[in-house]
């Protein structure tokens, strides 16, 4: 690369100059880092991984990280940069008002509405589990949880598509294929509110220029469901039919309210600020919400007041992990590790945009196979590796956004210590219980459809250069 290419990332990247000296040089402020992903990986092995027990793993790296430091002040100092960071805030920021939303939007009935349009189609076996795909994926879009979506769907549209015929293996992964779509597209997601602010993106471009990727793997994993999503005995259904009610289905407005407003360039805050008025007023006006459940005095101490409530205590977790991360993040940028890094990426691996793009997605993959949640990950890579990569080469904000969105939304899908998998699966082996029908094994995720897809999307992007977009025009490189 020419001089000017590594002036450029040097200008922005002034945060990262090495100001941080540690005991033992670069491999002492590597400590804290091996401790941060050590404990990430051993609780995730013993599937005992989640925000709330990450917290202990991010506390013990910066505590132990403070006896390395030679200035105990200027570490607790950068940990306090990290901390405030402005990018940290907004995401604070939004996953209160997403984590409200999404119980806003189930309290409201979408989960029924959703399930009455799939049974009045009258759709059987493989039809069926397509069906289930796109409910998934509606409810994913509405929510912002790919957890949410298991738990929630699972317990219905499990034994409805076993009763109807469909395969029992790929109607579970149906569940989960959609809740992976919805954590890659939805801006109300974590994932895409990481990536999108982490790259100073926005969210309008992030949301457009995305949709071409979901939406190709969405389709092709539609297919697959459509050819092998059948096979079973159809059955007479139990009473799942009271679960069902059509006027849930009005609770779409809301997300499409959270959509178009993002799409016309209001801030996330605004957006989302909308959608929760909204979707208070059309559950209050359709009967499935009442304005006591979204706030009200509790009759004893300690009992919630309600939706908003909920929805905050229910991203409580991801933001005090997300605080600790960005506190450890910044140790290790001032202490000049991510400038090692990137230097050695830059001579051996990356020289042309291709393989800048291809660096992306691998590290973000590398970094998030360990860790259970996959924002947490995009936090970790994000400011420090994909971002001063990405403007070196000039790719735009949103580029840079869609390649680490998608790419912590493929392998992360099909691994079974990952919150997400082991939720969905913990959800389909209760309720085959409670029907008495067969549970597939959690195997049945290393075939995910749509992660697979998307993963194929996202190299064939890379490597052909659809979809690639940048900041400017761009000196002319070699791709």
């Amino acid at each position: 690369m020419n001089s000017h290419n590594n002036d450029a990332l040097h200008h922005e990247m002034p945060t990262q100059q090495k100001t941080l000296d540690m005991y033992g040089g670069i491999w002492g402020a590597l400590v804290p880092l091996l401790l941060l992903v050590g404990g990430l990986i051993w609780l995730s092995v013993a599937e005992m991984g989640g925000t709330k027990p990450f917290w202990a793993c991010a506390w013990i790296a910066l505590a132990f990280g403070l006896f390395l430091a030679r200035d105990k002040s200027g570490y607790c100092e950068a940990a306090m940069r990290g901390i405030s960071d402005k990018t940290g805030v907004i995401i604070v920021c939004a996953w209160l008002f997403a984590g409200v939303f999404g119980k806003i939007m189930s309290a409201g009935g979408l989960v029924s509405g959703l399930l009455w349009f799939g049974m009045t189609i009258e759709a059987q076996g493989s039809i069926f589990t397509f069906t289930v795909f796109i409910i998934a994926m509606l409810f994913a879009l509405g929510t912002g949880s790919s957890t949410g979506t298991c738990i929630a769907l699972a317990p219905v549209l499990y034994p409805a598509g076993y009763f109807l015929g469909s395969d029992p293996a790929l109607l579970a992964v149906a569940i989960l294929s959609g809740a992976a779509f919805g954590d890659n597209l939805a801006p109300i997601s974590d994932t895409t509110i990481v990536s999108a602010y982490t790259q100073e993106a926005d969210m309008r471009d992030v949301v457009r220029s995305r949709f071409p990727l979901a939406i190709i793997a969405a389709i092709s994993a539609g297919i697959i469901f459509l050819i092998f999503g059948g096979g079973g005995e159809l059955q007479s259904l139990p009473a799942i039919q009271a679960q069902m009610n059509p006027m849930g289905l009005f609770m779409m407005i809301p997300l499409a309210i959270v959509v178009i407003a993002a799409l016309c360039k209001r801030h996330i805050i605004e957006s989302l600020i909308y959608g929760n008025v909204s979707a208070v007023i059309i559950g209050i006006i359709i009967g499935t919400l009442d304005l006591s459940a979204v706030f009200s005095i509790p009759a004893a101490r300690g009992i919630s007041t309600g939706l908003i409530e909920d929805g905050i205590n229910s991203v409580v977790g991801a933001i005090i992990f997300a605080i600790l991360i960005l506190a450890v993040t910044q140790i290790l940028v001032e202490s000049g590790i991510m400038v090692r890094i990137l230097k050695f990426a830059e001579s051996t691996m990356i020289r042309t945009v291709r393989q800048a793009e291809l660096f992306i997605i691998g590290v973000t993959i590398l970094v998030s196979v360990p860790i259970s949640a996959n924002a947490p990950a995009e936090l970790l890579v994000g400011p420090s590796l994909v971002k001063p990569v990405g403007k070196k080469f000039n790719l735009a904000p949103a580029r840079r956004a869609n390649l680490m969105d998608c790419a912590v939304c493929t392998i992360f899908f099909i691994l079974p210590w990952h919150i997400a998998v082991a939720a969905w699966y913990t959800a389909i082996v209760a309720t085959a219980e409670s029907y008495g029908i067969p549970a597939p094994s959690i195997s049945a995720a290393l075939y995910n459809p749509y992660s697979w897809t998307l993963f194929v999307v996202l190299i064939f992007s890379a490597v052909t250069g659809w979809n690639r977009k940048y900041e400017t025009s761009p000196a002319k490189e070699a791709a």
